[in-house]
């Protein structure tokens, strides 16, 4: 409870109520316990398996260690060795999803009323009943999910709106309380010449053209009274073709927002991942689980054309801590003339890179890159996938940082870039349940990415930091 209620520890490894209720999370622990068994034994599992590789796998032929894989990985794994000899482990990816491990009854939807930004942490906040909130457990692949959002276009009455969320007659002055009578509003569909963008916030941007809608790393705002400046679901289009998800981050891969999406998307657009290591599992399999009927992938350098344009997965450096993780990617958009880059949390590490990146695209015209340059420590998100915990030094020094100033001042000459958007800083109010992230002034993040933008502008390009909303259309 002092922690929640200090700023300065948001984000930090604690259960985040300001009230006590540690006998309901204790509750929902005892529960948890019993009801997951199998995938506890599974995390217990790997560990083993992780011991036997290191105490039995000396170069020699890994086959006689298949019979003492321990039984809940088995069938399920492939034992291997690198080049250095070192012997490791793959997941079969599409057989985990259709074994026991995968537990739809776990999924579920917490639906209420949203006034405030103020939300408890996503990472470390269990969601405990309320009185103010409807708990809905439905897997988030069946068509009652779409049928719920399908309310912000087509009006339902209340009682078929409470058959479908199977709702009690308790509940039901509380579901009713979330409906209006009231027509919502949409974004109109851009049907002028040229190409807008949108921006909004932290690595979400919509760009539009006639021919064809693409939104990258979608987490959108909700409107309410007394907001700050904001885009929100109603800004939106009644389709969009292409969304492009750079990587897996809780920041860039919101199932909130994309679920409430789903029924308008054409196409998700992920990176392929490494082939199973349990540090960089397939988006494009969770995904699909999950109910997206369209998900691909596009590899380092491969295209997607579409009529007067192309989408081109650019190589991603950096920000997964040193970990052998391919789901990610930047993205390149072309529409008519214009070219536009979205390079998302890039770190760049080795500029050489973007100078082979020119060749291959031709020069881009505007740059949209991430500058949280602190990142956080290897054990913030990794710490739970890691069996062997790092010692303090090599947990600090191994951080999800983007670029800095020296790495996308680089980045912006090899590009020959004339524009420069600082984007995926997690500023924004409502991002904050995800981020964690209050700047100041001196926040090194805030200071890089000021150093960018008065180099950029003495240069005579144009170069902004953004924050909450922007739109710009390009002829």
């Amino acid at each position: 409870m002092a922690a929640s209620a200090n700023p300065k520890l948001m984000g930090g490894p604690f259960v985040n109520f300001e009230a006590d209720r540690s006998g309901e999370i204790a509750s929902l622990a005892t529960a948890t316990r019993s009801k997951r068994i199998a995938l506890i034994e599974l995390s217990a599992a790997i560990d083993k398996l992780d011991l036997l590789l290191g105490q039995g796998a000396d170069g020699h032929s890994l086959e006689p260690l298949y019979c003492s894989i321990p039984e809940p990985l088995r069938g399920y794994v492939e034992l291997f060795y690198d080049r250095d000899h070192q012997a490791s482990f793959r997941f079969i990816e599409p057989l985990m999803y259709r074994s026991p491990y995968y537990q739809p009854d776990a999924q579920s939807l917490m639906l209420r009323r949203v006034d405030s930004d103020d939300r408890p942490f996503i990472l470390s906040t269990p969601r405990l009943d309320s009185e103010d909130s409807l708990h809905w457990t439905v897997p988030f692949a069946e068509e009652r999910v779409d049928a719920l959002f399908k309310l912000r276009s087509e009006p339902a009455s209340l009682a078929s709106v409470m058959g479908l969320v199977e709702g009690s007659d308790d509940e039901a002055a509380l579901l009713a309380s979330f409906l209006t009578d009231e027509a919502p509003s949409h974004g109109a569909k851009y049907d002028r010449p040229g190409v807008r963008w949108r921006y909004f916030g932290h690595a979400t941007v919509l760009i539009e053209s006639r021919g064809c809608t693409i939104m990258t790393d979608p987490v959108i705002a909700y409107p309410f009274a007394g907001m700050s400046p904001r885009y929100s679901f109603d800004d939106l289009p009644e389709w969009i073709d292409f969304v492009l998800i750079t990587h897996g981050h809780q920041d860039h891969l919101v199932l909130e927002t994309l679920l409430q999406l789903r029924e308008r998307i054409g196409t998700i657009v992920v990176a392929p991942n490494n082939g199973g290591t349990l540090e960089d599992p397939s988006l494009a399999l969770m995904l699909r689980t999950c109910g997206f009927p369209c998900v691909r992938e596009l590899s380092e350098c491969d295209q997607i054309d579409f009529t007067l344009g192309s989408i081109t997965a650019i190589p991603f450096l950096g920000e997964h801590c040193d970990l052998n993780i391919r789901s990610k990617s930047a993205y390149l958009v072309r529409i008519g003339q214009r070219c536009i880059m979205f390079a998302a949390d890039s770190r760049n590490l080795d500029p050489i890179l973007y100078d082979h990146v020119r060749q291959m695209v031709g020069r881009v015209d505007a740059l949209f890159v991430g500058m949280e340059c602190d990142g956080a420590p290897l054990s913030w998100i990794y710490g739970p996938l890691l069996t062997v915990k790092p010692v303090h030094s090599i947990n600090q020094s191994r951080r999800a940082s983007g670029s800095d100033f020296r790495g996308a001042t680089a980045m912006v000459d090899s590009l020959g870039c004339s524009e420069i958007y600082v984007y995926a800083m997690g500023q924004e109010p409502w991002l904050q349940f995800m981020s964690s992230i209050r700047y100041s002034d001196d926040s090194s993040p805030i200071v890089q990415s000021n150093l960018l933008l008065a180099a950029a502008r003495a240069r005579g390009l144009r170069a902004e930091r953004l924050l909450g909303c922007k739109e710009v259309v390009l002829s």
